[in-house]
């Protein structure tokens, strides 16, 4: 039998943990963009590549922020629980997929964006999924009360990334990070301003 935790205390212990794991993803967006004002003749920047990472940085805060709404959860199950880690270990390897520990073989994060993008684009596509399943483990009413524009949001943004896999075009690059900055600016601004 699943051990439940019915208490707010037990929000506040996956809070911790989940603060933890996205703690982490930030620092390593926030070092590696620092690493372009360090040594900026070592590493040199790339627009998409800096778009992508300071649009992760946005994806990174709003999931922390939406993640309060499960406070609202009267009971926590390990399976609950391990979910959540896993959602936001993800943000982590996706930040690490950005910004490696060494670029040997690289003679810019150009390159390495281009060489390196099924893997950041498939985990993309992976943490657009996990955001459909976590928001309908908050309940059905939940997911209707996000209406039509989410489930057309996400997979249109996944449908997206699928495209940039394989394609190495930068006016591709370029449009679809514009258009991922858009509709997550809106959704926010639309949606989640307040906590009430």
């Amino acid at each position: 039998m699943d051990q439940v935790l019915p208490d707010p205390a037990a929000f506040f212990h996956v809070r911790v943990i989940v603060g933890v794991v996205t703690g982490l993803a930030i620092a390593r967006v926030l070092n590696g963009l620092a690493h372009f004002v360090q040594a900026p003749e070592r590493k040199r920047a790339y627009g998409v590549h800096v778009a992508w990472s300071l649009l992760l940085l946005l994806m990174i805060m709003h999931f922390w922020w939406f993640e309060f709404t499960l406070e609202r959860l009267d009971r926590w199950t390990f399976e609950a629980y391990a979910f959540l880690i896993f959602y936001a270990a993800l943000y982590f390897f996706t930040a690490a997929v950005l910004f490696p520990d060494r670029l040997d073989g690289y003679d810019d994060f150009k390159a390495y964006f281009y060489d390196r993008r099924s893997w950041f684009f498939s985990l993309l596509i992976i943490l657009s999924v996990v955001d459909l399943v976590d928001t309908a483990l908050k309940g059905m009413d939940h997911f209707q009360s996000l209406g039509i524009a989410y489930p057309i949001r996400q997979g249109v943004l996944i449908l997206l990334a699928l495209i940039a896999i394989p394609i190495a075009n930068s006016r591709y690059h370029v449009a679809f990070v514009a258009f991922a900055w858009a509709t997550q600016v809106w959704w926010i601004a639309d949606r989640y301003i307040s906590l009430s």
